[in-house]
């Protein structure tokens, strides 16, 4: 199932009505609730204009307008109904507009209706976010190390296989990024791409995102229940991120689930079949945490069909180099100047540890693009840590103290003058700001 039969499915769901219309006025769906408030059958209004069907209708006057009209007042026989009509917006160009419907059984709640309307539109808004495609695909992935360039070929054909997908390796390394690139290597590409962290979520919470649930399931339980993100990923992808702080209790459901094809909602008395391919990540050892019983062996061997660990920054060395570049020009597009690296820089990161991986590296390149004021990224520009790493390595020499202080003088001489100005005029500014005389300045100049 794609994204498009899905925003129909939740459309055609909701207990308010909608109409959306193009940028001619043209009506391109209504849903069951619109025909039930407003008595108007769909052969009667679809692909008609909405200028003929509906004299008075204000969604017009909204497409081609741009402002967007809320709380408007309706009625038709003894039904009454308020409609929040916004225009669709597409690269900053109207496409057409959508009126939301709320029947209203009495004139003096119609405050409280329009707060109801306007939580539905943001509803909406917010679950249409989440069926997004994948951002990235393996072009992305920067492999020019042995290691990363296997690791990368065996995900590529893993995609193409469909089933379940365990990705592992230290923070930083690049996981969301394969994920990402294995959902559009797949049949599923077309599909939704839902991703949720299980750490930021506590056991129950995670469990009703995951599987939703239904009006009045649990005290404070949104109006009309929720729909869950397996619901949000039939017929393509739900990515686990950290699945390894998924609570014990919800794995077995998530087990379940891979069994079955097929989750029930919290409160929920009919199962529903989902078609869901699962990608799950983890710095974690799953392994040492089943033999610590935190973690459920058949649920392991349910999701680690196809296993890819993807190594560490510090086991990839040439992949460190094409990264920074890679940084690099997206620091140098956004400045929409040239920036360089000194190759005493190159050798330090080369030989650094990287703890933190690709993610380490990426602010570390921003660290020092940002300490420079000639955009001429040097050693002093490191993160301290990194220089502590360099001298005990010895690729940075400590310089005698009389240097360090010359050095000092030179750069702030240089951002005097570059304020002040090369002029006789500016020198004599420049003079003044450091506290010495003119003389002096010319000594040093030279």
């Amino acid at each position: 199932m794609n994204i498009n039969s899905w925003v129909k499915i939740i459309l055609d769901s909701l207990y308010d009505g909608v109409l959306i219309a193009d940028s001619d006025y043209i009506v391109r769906y209504i849903n069951p609730a619109y025909t039930r408030i407003t008595q108007v059958e769909a052969e009667h209004i679809l692909e008609k204009p909405l200028t003929d069907t509906r004299p008075g209708a204000r969604l017009p006057y909204v497409i081609k307008s741009g402002k967007q009209l809320l709380g408007v007042p309706r009625k038709v026989g003894n039904v009454e109904y308020i409609v929040n009509m916004v225009p669709i917006m597409e690269n900053g160009e109207i496409i057409g507009g959508i009126s939301i419907l709320n029947e209203v059984n009495d004139i003096y709640k119609l405050t409280e209706q329009l707060k109801q309307s306007t939580m539905t539109i943001k509803k909406l808004e917010t679950r249409m976010k989440s069926i997004e495609k994948a951002k990235y695909v393996f072009g992305d992935i920067i492999s020019v190390d042995k290691k990363s360039l296997d690791t990368k070929n065996l995900a590529i054909k893993i995609a193409e296989k469909g089933t379940n997908v365990l990705i592992t390796g230290e923070s930083g390394t690049g996981k969301e990024l394969y994920a990402h690139s294995i959902h559009n290597g797949s049949k599923r590409q077309d599909g939704p791409f839902i991703a949720v962290n299980c750490a930021t979520f506590d056991s129950s919470l995670l469990e009703s995102e995951l599987f939703g649930y239904e009006e009045g399931a649990f005290t404070g339980a949104k109006k009309g229940g929720k729909i869950g993100l397996f619901e949000l990923a039939n017929g393509g992808t739900l990515f686990l991120d950290e699945i390894s702080e998924m609570n014990y209790g919800l794995q077995a459901k998530l087990l379940r689930v891979l069994q079955e094809n097929t989750i029930r909602r919290i409160g929920g008395l009919s199962e529903i079949s989902i078609d869901v391919r699962i990608i799950a990540a983890t710095n974690r050892n799953l392994e040492k945490m089943i033999e610590e019983n935190k973690f459920r062996r058949d649920l392991f061997y349910r999701i680690a069909i196809f296993p890819i660990n993807i190594p560490p920054l510090r086991e990839r060395k040439e992949d460190i180099k094409p990264l920074i570049d890679y940084f690099m020009n997206q620091i140098a597009n956004e400045l929409k100047r040239s920036i360089n690296i000194s190759e005493d820089v190159l050798k330090i990161l080369y030989n650094y540890e990287w703890p933190g991986n690709i993610r380490e590296l990426k602010n570390t390149i921003e660290f020092a693009a940002n300490m420079t004021d000639d955009y001429n990224i040097r050693v002093d520009h490191l993160p301290k840590i990194i220089q502590a790493e360099g001298i005990k390595k010895n690729l940075i020499k400590l310089k005698p103290l009389e240097e360090v202080a010359k050095e000092a003088e030179i750069a702030e001489i240089k951002k005097a003058i570059y304020t002040y100005g090369d002029t006789v005029e500016g020198k004599k500014k420049v003079a003044k700001a450091l506290g010495i005389s003119l003389a002096t300045l010319y000594n040093k100049l030279k």
